[in-house]
C-alpha cells in the first residue's frame, strides 16, 4: 500500500511539473503571451484546468508552508542586499509590523460592518490576507528595469509581514479556541518571544554554517549545507515555538551577505546563487499553477458579495497603511520615498501562497471554515490577475520604466564594443600563427574595426541624445568597483589578514 500511494504521489508530482514547464515555453511560441509573468500565467492554466473539472494534486497547507516555503523565502533573502536592506529597514519594519495590524483592523472591520460577518472570522480572514506575495511584481521590476529600491521594499516588506502574518494568525486562532489571553502584556510578551527566538535561531545557524564554510572549498557541500540551513532553521524554529519565517529569512540574510563572501569563493558564490535561482522557479512553479488550480468557481460564485466587500476592505486598508507609514518613515528616518513609489508598493501587495496556506489551515472545528477558505482564494485570484496584470501600465504610467528599453540597447552596444575590443586582442597575438594568410588577418581586422567604429558612434549619439546614460553607466562602475573593494575585504578575512569585514570606503562616497 505505502509502494502504491509514492508511486501515485510521484505521478502526480511528474504531471505538475510537466505542465508547468509546458506554460514556461508557452510565450515563446506565442509571443503575445510574454506581456503576462510568467507566475501569473501559471495561475490562469490553473484556473483553466479546474474549469474543467481536472485536479492535478491535493494542496495541503503543510505542503506551502512546510516544504514550499523555506526555499522561495531563502531564496529573495538571499538576493536582498544588507546595504539596500539598511537604507529602508525603518519604512520596511514599519510596513511588516503596523502594515498587518492596519491591514487585518480594515479587513475585519469592513467585513463586520458591510457583511454582517462575526469579527472572530474577519480576524482570521484579515491575518491571512495580511501576509503579501511580491514574487510576480518584482519579476516584472527586474524584466522591465524598474528602480531597485522599489524591488528592496517590496521584497522586504514581504519577507518580514510573511513573519508577522503567522504570528498574527496563530494568535487569533488561539484566543478563538480560547487558548491565548486577550491583553496587551500577553500578546506583546508573545510577539517577541516568537520573533526573538525566530533571529535567535536564524543568527546562531547563518554564522555557525558562515564560519564552517571558511574551512574547506567544496562547492557542493557549501550548497548542501545552504539547503540544510533553509529547513533545518525553519524546522527548529518552529518546534521551539518560534517564527520559522523569520528565522530562515534571519538565516538567509546572514548567509547571503557575510557567509557568502569570507566563506565562499567567487565561483562558489555563482554555483550557490543559480542552484537557489533554479530552486525558486521550480517552487514558484508549481506553488502558482496549483493555486490556480485549487479555486472551486462555483464556491467562488456563492460568496462573491463577501469577497467583494474583503478586496474593497483591504486595497483600502493597504492604502492607509503604505502612504501613512511611507509619510511617518519620510518625517522620522528622512527616508524620501516618492508618492509613485508608495503607489507602486501598494498596488503591487498581492497575496499569494502564504495566504492560501494560512486558510487551509484553519481547525474543522473553527465555525465558517469553508468561508474563510472561499473569501481568502477569491481575494488571491483578485490580487494576482486583476493587480498583477495592471501593475505593468501603471508603471509606464508613473514614467519608472520609460529608459528601460534605450538601457537595455545601450548596454548591448556597450558589451559588444567590450567583447569585439578583446577579440580584436586575440586577432592581434595570433597575427604570426603558422597556416594563416595575411589577407585573412587583415580581412578580419578590417571587418572588427568597422563594427567597433559604428558601435562608438552608436553610442556617442545615444550619450548626446539621453544625458541620464552617462549617469546609469557611471552608477554600474561604482557598484562594479564597491563590490570588488567588498570582495578584498572579504578574501583578507577568509585568509586570517583581518578578523573582520571593514565596511567599505567607496560606500560612504557621493557619486562624482
Amino acid at each position: 500500500m505505502p509502494e502504491e500511494i509514492i508511486h501515485a504521489n510521484l505521478k502526480s508530482f511528474l504531471l505538475v511539473l510537466s505542465v508547468s514547464l509546458s506554460v514556461a515555453t508557452l510565450p515563446q511560441i506565442f509571443s503575445w503571451l510574454r506581456q503576462i509573468p510568467y507566475t501569473l500565467l501559471l495561475v490562469i492554466v490553473g484556473l483553466i484546468l479546474a474549469s474543467v473539472d481536472v485536479r492535478l494534486v491535493s494542496l495541503s497547507p503543510e505542503l506551502i508552508l512546510t516544504i514550499f516555503l523555506p526555499p522561495l523565502l531563502f531564496e529573495a533573502a538571499w538576493n536582498l542586499k544588507w546595504s539596500s536592506l539598511k537604507r529602508d529597514l525603518v519604512p520596511i519594519c514599519l510596513y511588516a509590523v503596523f502594515g498587518v495590524v492596519i491591514t487585518i483592523a480594515g479587513v475585519a472591520l469592513g467585513l463586520n460592518q458591510f457583511a454582517g460577518m462575526s469579527f472572530t472570522t474577519a480576524l482570521l480572514i484579515g491575518a491571512s490576507l495580511s501576509a503579501t506575495d511580491p514574487v510576480s511584481v518584482t519579476a516584472l521590476f527586474r524584466e522591465l528595469g524598474a528602480p531597485q529600491r522599489l524591488t528592496t521594499l517590496m521584497e522586504g516588506e514581504s519577507l518580514f509581514n510573511d513573519g508577522m502574518a503567522v504570528v498574527a494568525f496563530g494568535f487569533l486562532v488561539a484566543l478563538q479556541q480560547e487558548t491565548a489571553q486577550l491583553g496587551l502584556q500577553p500578546i506583546i510578551v508573545q510577539f517577541f518571544s516568537v520573533v526573538g527566538i525566530g533571529i535567535a535561531v536564524g543568527c546562531l545557524t547563518g554564522f555557525g554554517i558562515s564560519y564552517l564554510t571558511q574551512r574547506f572549498d567544496l562547492p557542493l557541500v557549501e550548497q548542501s549545507l545552504t539547503l540544510v540551513s533553509a529547513y533545518g532553521t525553519y524546522l527548529i524554529t518552529e518546534d521551539l515555538g518560534g517564527s520559522g519565517v523569520i528565522g530562515v529569512v534571519t538565516c538567509s540574510l546572514i548567509l547571503g551577505n557575510f557567509g557568502s563572501r569570507i566563506g565562499m569563493n567567487p565561483r562558489t558564490r555563482i554555483i550557490v546563487s543559480e542552484f537557489w535561482e533554479f530552486l525558486a522557479f521550480f517552487v514558484n512553479s508549481i506553488v502558482f499553477l496549483l493555486i490556480g488550480d485549487q479555486i472551486r468557481l462555483d464556491i467562488l460564485q456563492a460568496n462573491f458579495a463577501i469577497i467583494a466587500i474583503t478586496i474593497g476592505a483591504m486595497i483600502l486598508a493597504r492604502a492607509i497603511s503604505i502612504y501613512l507609514l511611507s509619510g511617518l518613515s519620510n518625517f522620522l528616518a528622512k527616508s524620501e520615498i516618492p508618492l509613485r513609489d508608495q503607489t507602486v508598493v501598494w498596488w503591487g501587495g498581492l497575496r499569494g501562497s502564504v495566504s492560501i496556506a494560512l486558510a487551509l489551515s484553519v481547525e474543522a472545528v473553527v465555525p465558517a471554515k469553508e468561508e474563510i477558505i472561499a473569501t481568502v482564494f477569491g481575494v488571491v485570484l483578485f490580487t494576482l490577475l486583476v493587480q498583477g496584470l495592471t501593475v505593468k501600465p501603471l508603471l509606464e504610467k508613473l514614467n519608472l520604466v520609460n529608459e528601460q528599453p534605450l538601457r537595455q540597447i545601450y548596454l548591448e552596444a556597450v558589451a559588444r564594443q567590450v567583447a569585439l575590443n578583446r577579440v580584436l586582442e586575440h586577432l592581434a597575438q595570433s597575427e604570426n600563427r603558422i597556416g594563416i594568410e595575411p589577407e585573412f588577418y587583415r580581412y578580419q581586422e578590417t571587418l572588427i574595426k568597422g563594427e567597433l567604429s559604428r558601435l562608438q558612434t552608436e553610442i556617442d549619439k545615444m550619450q548626446d541624445e539621453y544625458p541620464n546614460l552617462q549617469k546609469f553607466t557611471s552608477e554600474q562602475l561604482r557598484s562594479e568597483l564597491l563590490a570588488v573593494e567588498a570582495d578584498t575585504y572579504a578574501e583578507f578575512v577568509k585568509t586570517g589578514w583581518l578578523n573582520k569585514e571593514l565596511s567599505p570606503f567607496l560606500q560612504h562616497t557621493d557619486v562624482a
